[in-house]
């Protein structure tokens, strides 16, 4: 048996380690986890309260067009219901877009590093990837443009982006797409929107008016607290959704995944603590990395990349004997450093604590 040439060596996708397996591998049992950009202060109360109003309904298909959600998320947004596709995570909001755009022949323009489901979904669909390096840990717009040509058909724009941080402004936003080819899609995958508080960060709902081959990307995973549910939605013209339907699984996102969302979205007081929470120990990282020397991006999400300098392995490595799993930049396309999640004050002071360790112990401060 032979599974299709471009499944050969393309790595699947490599999850942090788990508290349990640290646990068992260095026989710890107090473990912080600040690997995956979760929302350390949980989810909304009312959204665990739908969840629990659901189990009696388990033996029965979801509803296929999220009715329920679709309706609020419109309201919240301000757009038409049928402007939305849902997916398993924003994750299958990707892989349907590339399911529906791309094949051989055809290729895909985007950063490098950056979020790598959008090249891994490219070959699998044989389409060239067209991979643009940051500058300073930001999108190069202009090289982004010149890779583009007649045989582009997505262009993706992690913004902010992962693993940076750093973002694309309105003013910069808005030139790239007055210079797009029509033929173009261009996904703004904003995975970590509600965390974003830059005044020029662009709002790019209202752009879906402007520009018809624009499409944005938004997820309840980050910071509504439901990555366990998996849920995320693109929003993009009806012409556009109506198009890339038949790429959908039916039944992709689970009953009570929606009314979780449905109901987190509602709950809009616990977001905006949650957000200000995270503001508010972002900062904080910002004077520790100040303090000892450290480089790092400033970031417009629920984590930072700070830059030691050193192999990113070592670092985490470090990290991780002493009960702090974080993600190391070597997996992530920048080997120097580590991604680290803003968690609570009482998470961030071990981090500070034990990184202050290993700047003393390997003579790096």
């Amino acid at each position: 048996m032979q599974v299709k040439e471009q499944l050969r060596g393309l790595p699947p996708y490599q999850p942090g380690k788990s508290i349990e397996e640290v646990k068992r591998e260095y026989g710890l049992s107090d473990i912080i986890k600040l690997a995956s950009n979760e929302n350390p202060y949980g989810s909304s109360p009312a959204a665990k309260a739908a969840i629990a109003a659901e189990l009696d309904r388990l033996a029965v298909y979801p509803d296929g067009y999220a009715r329920t959600l679709r309706e609020k998320v419109a309201t919240h947004l301000g757009v038409k219901e049928t402007q939305l596709l849902f997916g398993n995570g924003s994750d299958e909001v990707v892989q349907i877009f590339c399911r529906a755009f791309l094949e051989p022949g055809t290729n895909t323009v985007m950063a490098a590093p950056t979020f790598p489901q959008y090249r891994h979904n490219a070959v699998i669909e044989r389409a060239e990837v067209r991979e643009v390096p940051l500058v300073d840990g930001r999108h190069n717009l202009e090289a982004m443009l010149s890779a583009i040509d007649e045989r582009t058909r997505l262009v993706w724009i992690c913004n902010p982006n992962n693993p940076t941080g750093t973002y694309v402004n309105e003013t910069e936003l808005r030139a790239f797409l007055d210079r797009v080819p029509p033929h173009v899609l261009v996904v703004l995958d904003e995975a970590y929107y509600e965390y974003v508080t830059a005044p020029d960060y662009p709002q790019t709902v209202p752009l879906l008016n402007e520009y018809s081959q624009l499409v944005v990307m938004r997820t309840f995973s980050k910071a509504y607290g439901l990555a366990a549910l998996r849920i995320g939605y693109g929003i993009a013209s009806e012409a556009l959704i109506r198009a890339v339907e038949p790429a959908r699984e039916p039944f992709n996102t689970s009953t009570v995944a929606q009314a979780a969302a449905a109901t987190a979205l509602d709950d809009q007081a616990f977001l905006r603590a949650c957000v200000e929470r995270n503001r508010a120990e972002l900062e904080r990282y910002y004077r520790f990395c100040d303090e000892h020397g450290l480089k790092y991006y400033p970031s417009q999400t629920n984590f930072v990349f700070i830059d030691f300098g050193i192999d990113g392995n070592e670092v985490f490595q470090y990290l991780l004997e002493r009960g702090v799993i974080v993600r190391s930049g070597r997996a992530l396309g920048l080997p120097t450093g580590v991604r680290v999640t803003i968690g609570t004050k009482e998470q961030n002071d071990r981090v500070f604590e034990t990184i202050a360790s290993m700047l003393r112990e390997k003579q790096l401060a």
